[in-house]
């Protein structure tokens, strides 16, 4: 679904999902799809397709927003500063699509210390019982009992 065709993106997208990822938005907190989803699966660039985070890494910060000790594959994540609102931040992009996520706070807990503040509106959920059928089946590995 990767494209730059700014027309074939609003087609494709809802306009919040436009808004965030084309135009650096932000949706509301608490009102947003993925907030209180803790079902395992993995979060899915919304423009590539490609995958960002794991449920294993998702925690509750009492932020209204999906937040994450990290990313699935680091590589996918591009961190930009941002001043806008005048504050000093860490916006958080994906690489191949170079859509834009949320940001990176380092209030979050161990063994990290960081907090990726995610828009649901950037990302596609894939529960795990859909990896296969989604094109997503070598993740699976990650919620494996060991």
């Amino acid at each position: 679904m990767i494209s730059k065709d700014k027309e074939e993106l609003k087609r494709k997208l809802t306009p919040i999902q436009y808004e965030v990822t084309q135009n650096n938005g932000t949706e509301p907190p608490f009102h947003n799809e993925y907030w209180n989803e803790f079902s395992e699966g993995i979060y899915v660039d919304i423009v590539s397709g490609k995958p960002l985070f794991s449920s294993k890494d998702k925690f509750d910060a009492g932020c209204g927003w999906p937040s994450f000790t990290k990313p699935m594959i680091e590589e996918e994540i591009i961190e930009k500063e941002d001043t806008s609102h005048f504050m000093i931040r860490t916006e958080v992009r994906s690489k191949s699509a170079d859509s834009h996520l949320g940001h990176v706070f380092n209030d979050g807990p161990g063994p990290t210390g960081l907090r990726y503040c995610i828009n649901s509106a950037a990302t596609r959920f894939i529960p795990k019982e859909k990896l296969d059928e989604e094109g997503y089946g070598e993740y699976k590995k990650l919620f494996e009992n060991k």
